[in-house]
């Protein structure tokens, strides 16, 4: 694949996928369904209320995430992810994976350091 760096697209996808949260409210919704919101807040701990309503509704607005209101008391309201939203999975693997191995990367240069300053 020829990618020219001027048309580049990769900006565009950052900028929906950008942050700390992101990633992980759309894997817990793509492995676990459709969840309300208490739900999703249980699952994501250290988010806030505050954030997690920030990061759903930027993530419904590009269409990646489905929010539904039931009329009832108390008002009942479930997220899940979209068939749109569906097709990051691949690259949120692909993101997973390489952070998996990016991690071990960084202690096996860490340990081989460590055993260079024991040596010297």
């Amino acid at each position: 694949m020829k990618i020219e760096p001027e048309l580049c697209r990769v900006e565009d996808a950052l900028g929906i996928l950008v942050g700390k949260w992101k990633p992980i409210i759309l894997l817990h919704l793509l492995k676990e369904g459709t969840q309300r919101f208490s739900e999703l807040k249980r699952n994501v701990p250290g988010i806030t209320q505050k954030m997690l309503t920030k990061q759903l509704r930027e993530l419904e607005e590009e269409d990646i995430v489905e929010r539904v209101v039931y009329p009832q008391v108390p008002p009942k309201v479930e997220y899940s992810i979209t068939e749109y939203g569906k097709s990051l999975q691949p690259i949120l693997e692909a993101m997973h994976e390489w952070g998996k191995k990016h991690t071990q990367h960084k202690q096996e240069k860490l340990k081989r350091e460590k055993e260079t300053l024991s040596e010297g």
